[in-house]
Protein backbone atom coordinates (compact mmCIF):
# COMPACT_ATOMS: atom_id res chain seq x y z
CA UNK A 1 0.00 0.00 0.00
CA UNK A 2 1.12 3.16 -0.62
CA UNK A 3 1.19 5.98 2.72
CA UNK A 4 -1.04 8.51 2.46
CA UNK A 5 0.40 11.87 2.43
CA UNK A 6 -1.83 13.93 4.91
CA UNK A 7 -1.07 16.82 3.93
CA UNK A 8 -2.95 19.02 6.76
CA UNK A 9 -1.65 16.23 9.38
CA UNK A 10 -5.24 15.98 10.17
CA UNK A 11 -6.73 12.67 7.98
CA UNK A 12 -7.54 9.59 9.69
CA UNK A 13 -6.55 7.92 6.55
CA UNK A 14 -2.63 5.67 6.62
CA UNK A 15 -2.66 4.15 3.44
CA UNK A 16 -4.42 3.48 0.17
CA UNK A 17 -4.26 1.37 -2.71
CA UNK A 18 -6.24 0.93 -6.17
CA UNK A 19 -7.06 -0.38 -9.13
CA UNK A 20 -9.24 0.31 -12.29
CA UNK A 21 -12.47 -0.29 -10.50
CA UNK A 22 -11.67 -0.29 -6.59
CA UNK A 23 -9.61 1.89 -3.68
CA UNK A 24 -8.51 0.33 -0.62
CA UNK A 25 -8.24 2.35 2.09
CA UNK A 26 -6.48 1.28 5.35
CA UNK A 27 -7.12 3.69 8.40
CA UNK A 28 -5.51 5.09 11.26
CA UNK A 29 -7.28 2.31 13.58
CA UNK A 30 -6.26 0.28 11.45
CA UNK A 31 -9.41 -0.70 10.21
CA UNK A 32 -9.43 -1.24 6.19
CA UNK A 33 -12.25 -1.12 3.46
CA UNK A 34 -11.95 -1.94 0.04
CA UNK A 35 -14.73 0.53 -2.12
CA UNK A 36 -15.97 -0.16 -5.77
CA UNK A 37 -17.07 1.21 -8.80
CA UNK A 38 -19.69 -1.43 -8.35
CA UNK A 39 -20.27 -0.54 -4.41
CA UNK A 40 -19.94 3.28 -4.13
CA UNK A 41 -20.22 4.19 -8.10
CA UNK A 42 -17.36 5.03 -11.02
CA UNK A 43 -17.46 8.67 -10.50
CA UNK A 44 -16.95 8.35 -6.41
CA UNK A 45 -14.36 5.65 -6.78
CA UNK A 46 -12.17 8.36 -9.22
CA UNK A 47 -12.55 11.28 -7.29
CA UNK A 48 -11.14 9.30 -3.80
CA UNK A 49 -8.38 8.08 -6.35
CA UNK A 50 -7.73 11.50 -7.40
CA UNK A 51 -7.66 12.82 -3.47
CA UNK A 52 -5.69 9.86 -2.15
CA UNK A 53 -2.70 10.95 -4.88
CA UNK A 54 -2.88 14.37 -3.65
CA UNK A 55 -2.87 13.23 -0.23
CA UNK A 56 -5.89 15.77 0.85
CA UNK A 57 -9.05 15.24 1.33
CA UNK A 58 -10.15 11.58 1.43
CA UNK A 59 -10.69 10.83 4.53
CA UNK A 60 -13.27 13.81 4.48
CA UNK A 61 -14.73 12.62 1.67
CA UNK A 62 -15.29 9.11 2.78
CA UNK A 63 -17.14 10.37 5.59
CA UNK A 64 -19.55 12.73 3.63
CA UNK A 65 -20.35 10.59 0.62
CA UNK A 66 -19.23 7.09 0.65
CA UNK A 67 -18.74 6.05 4.51
CA UNK A 68 -20.90 2.82 4.29
CA UNK A 69 -20.37 2.17 0.71
CA UNK A 70 -17.70 -0.07 0.62
CA UNK A 71 -17.92 -2.91 -0.49
CA UNK A 72 -15.77 -4.91 2.26
CA UNK A 73 -15.06 -4.62 5.44
CA UNK A 74 -11.18 -6.07 5.25
CA UNK A 75 -9.85 -5.60 8.75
Amino acid sequence: MTPYRNINGDSGVSAFEYGEDYIRVLFNTGAQYLYTNQSAGRENIECMKKLAAQGDGLNAFINTKVKKLYAQKER
